[in-house]
């Protein structure tokens, strides 16, 4: 058998299953707040165009209104000013969007610190058990904090002193960008920290990683189910001409005993 009937038996057959890593897109997902003077972006709304009646009396479809970088979601280089002359999430490349994935797992280490942040060692330390990050894959970052992701409070956590939610430390940002991978993606609202304003640089994620044409993955589900290698991701963003992401869903093929 050839390989894609290999996969298609496989995955009739339940020896490769198929792990939905995406959020669900409704009023009440969370979106990234941005303090005053900045602008906010829109948060999904479903607006009802026709449903069966005098508006359309056999269909029902709506409106969507949201923004690029709601629910689970794709950041592209140009996202960032440091990407500004990198692709538009139109331009990202196929090559990009189904890969090899390996999964970091510091959820204890969150779990204890809101504002944990991922360090070079931390990724030298599995590179070491589990060998070097898949040139071309992504490295999901699991911290645990998809289970917060029904309640928009308790998800962005919030308070005088701003967002407590973890990340990645300039050093780990920047070993990152200079790794083979596509991307990075992670379970939080954003792919930098909630304090990640505080960094040098500020936001080490967005400016150094879309900055070096990787691209952030962001708002991802289900990472406890992934193994810590061996998965492929696949990732599909709306290729919107100029944007700067799109929301996208994001799956994962495991291979099961």
């Amino acid at each position: 058998m050839s390989v894609l009937t290999e996969l298609s038996a496989a995955l009739r057959g339940g020896s490769v299953e198929v792990v939905d890593l995406t959020a669900r897109l409704h009023s009440g997902t969370p979106i990234l707040r941005l303090p005053e003077p900045f602008a906010n972006t829109l948060g999904f709304e479903l607006e009802e165009v026709s449903r069966y009646d005098d508006r359309g009396p056999r269909w029902y479809h709506n409106n969507i209104h949201t923004s690029e970088h709601s629910g689970t979601h794709v950041d592209a280089p140009v996202h960032w000013y440091s990407g500004k002359d990198g692709a538009d999430i139109a331009g990202m490349p196929l090559g990009s969007m189904v890969g090899p994935a390996v999964v970091l797992d510091v959820s204890g280490k969150a779990a204890e610190d809101p504002d944990f942040l991922l360090t070079i060692e931390d990724v030298r330390a599995f590179e070491e058990e589990h060998g070097a990050l898949p040139e071309g894959g992504w490295l999901l970052y699991r911290t645990g904090w998809d289970v917060r992701s029904g309640d928009t409070e308790e998800f962005l956590n919030t308070d005088e002193n701003g967002s407590h939610t973890p990340g990645i430390d300039p050093e780990c940002a920047r070993y990152l960008a200079e790794s083979p991978i596509a991307g990075v993606g992670v379970e939080t609202v954003g792919t930098d920290a909630g304090r990640g304003f505080e960094l040098d640089p500020p936001f080490p994620c967005h400016d150094l990683l879309l900055g070096a044409g990787k691209y952030g993955l962001t708002q991802l589900q289900n990472l406890s189910r992934l193994p810590a290698t061996g998965a492929v991701v696949v990732v599909s963003p709306l290729p919107i001409v100029g944007g700067s992401g799109s929301p996208a869903r994001a799956l994962a093929l495991v291979e099961r005993a």
